[in-house]
């Protein structure tokens, strides 16, 4: 059985391309379906998240297995591109390397932000989906259900993926959650629309926050973000009215002097009746005057201060990833050694049954031709058979058993035992 990775993820190819080959839910469906149609002999998962797209295969037959041009061919028809320009952006694993890396990436070893949690998830969804269109078979059964309790064992057995290193969730979920017990019932204020806002959005969002506006210069984006949150969006000049309103705000915009002046806020301040108000400023240069922190109730965050506490989480994580790759070494070498005794041990079982039933035909003759032994003498003898086979099978069972252990060789002595022993049938 040979199993195979090709994929592109963000250690070896631009962000560009991995925009290109990214599959939506709908098309991750269609390209799992055309995967079994274009290799009907293959098995397939398809895993894509926003920092990688790898195509896991199988197949009994190594031929029968999409090889690296087949795969980049694939993936360049879907999305309508040339073959030539993303085949050098795709890195390609076989074997026990594929299934490291696999592991490796259920972990979330592998990811760009190190420990981040989302990443098992997207592995059991992506296993999911290609069990609902029956693209899995025995490899790939066995081998991302053994990913998830490697990624699950990695989150137990270590602290790699408690400490948060993102801004956004860090600001969420240990400075927010200082001052508000509960999100459902506040009002959130996103000032900006790009991928920083929309980060924090989302952490909030799965914190229970519901209650959204977006504000930005350019109003298209704003109701584009707006919407995606099921949120409302309101035009730059309602500005003061927004943080009138707000009891969270997140700014990340790119204006080059801040947007709410010390003067801006005391304006406001009578509107807000003196609620608290937490204030995540992620601008750089800053979006708010550091003056407004000292004001009562307003609780001011700058990057600064937060990537100080990233810096210190992403150091607590580093010093547990060898523990967590060392999880990882033992369970691909688990698993390699179970597959293995898998391939060899309907051949050994076969190999003996064999010499076994040839045992007892030349018995049951001899004992014919000799019908004057008696029971002792008839055990004497089927002890002697016995010893004999079994001599004779120590070294063949014993190479079988050696090159499960050990791998190298395994598939070439299989090969040559079923062959030698007309096992193939």
């Amino acid at each position: 059985m040979t199993l195979q990775l090709v994929g592109c993820s963000h250690r070896y190819s631009s962000v560009a391309t991995r925009e290109r080959l990214a599959f939506s839910p709908a098309q991750a469906e269609a390209a799992l379906d055309g995967l079994r149609q274009r290799f009907p002999q293959s098995e397939a998962v398809l895993l894509s998240t926003c920092n990688r797209v790898e195509v896991y295969s199988a197949a009994e037959d190594p031929e029968r297995v999409p090889t690296h041009q087949d795969v980049a061919e694939f993936l360049a028809a879907f999305h309508g591109l040339d073959a030539l320009d993303i085949f050098d952006d795709l890195f390609e694993r076989t074997g026990e390397d594929a299934v490291r890396h696999l592991f490796t990436v259920a972990a979330s070893l592998d990811s760009m932000v190190v420990g981040e949690p989302q990443i098992v998830a997207q592995v059991k969804q992506a296993y999911d989906l290609a069990l609902a269109h029956r693209s899995t078979g025995p490899m790939t059964n066995q081998v991302f259900q053994a990913a998830l309790r490697v990624g699950k064992r990695v989150a137990s057995e270590t602290s790699i993926n408690e400490k948060r290193v993102s801004v956004a969730s860090l600001a969420v979920a240990d400075f927010a959650k200082r001052i508000f017990e509960r999100f459902d019932d506040k009002h959130v204020l996103a000032i900006g629309a790009g991928e920083t806002c929309e980060e924090a959005l989302r952490y909030l969002h799965d914190e229970g926050a519901r209650d959204v506006t977006v504000v930005n210069r350019n109003f298209e984006r704003a109701m584009a973000l707006a919407e995606h949150w099921r949120g409302r969006a309101l035009p730059w000049e309602r500005l003061g009215e927004a943080l009138a309103a707000a009891d969270l705000v997140v700014s990340a915009t790119g204006a080059a002097e801040p947007i709410v002046t010390l003067a801006d806020f005391r304006r406001i301040e009578p509107a807000r009746f003196q609620r608290d108000l937490f204030i995540l400023d992620l601008a750089i240069p800053r979006d708010f005057d550091s003056a407004i922190g000292n004001a009562k109730n307003v609780y001011l965050y700058t990057i600064d201060d937060l990537e100080a506490a990233c810096e210190r989480n992403r150091k607590d994580r580093e010093r547990e990833l060898p523990a967590a790759m060392r999880i990882v070494e033992q369970e691909t070498t688990r698993f390699m050694a179970e597959l293995r005794h898998h391939a060899t041990g309907p051949i050994i079982r076969r190999l003996r049954q064999g010499w076994e039933k040839s045992k007892d035909d030349e018995l049951r003759r001899l004992f014919n031709r000799l019908p004057d032994l008696s029971d002792r003498q008839r055990d004497e003898i089927r002890q002697s058979f016995d010893s004999l086979i079994n001599t004779l099978l120590h070294l063949p069972l014993k190479s079988l058993r050696d090159a499960a252990t050990h791998g190298g060789t395994l598939h070439a002595l299989r090969e040559a035992v079923m062959k030698l022993f007309h096992l193939k049938d």
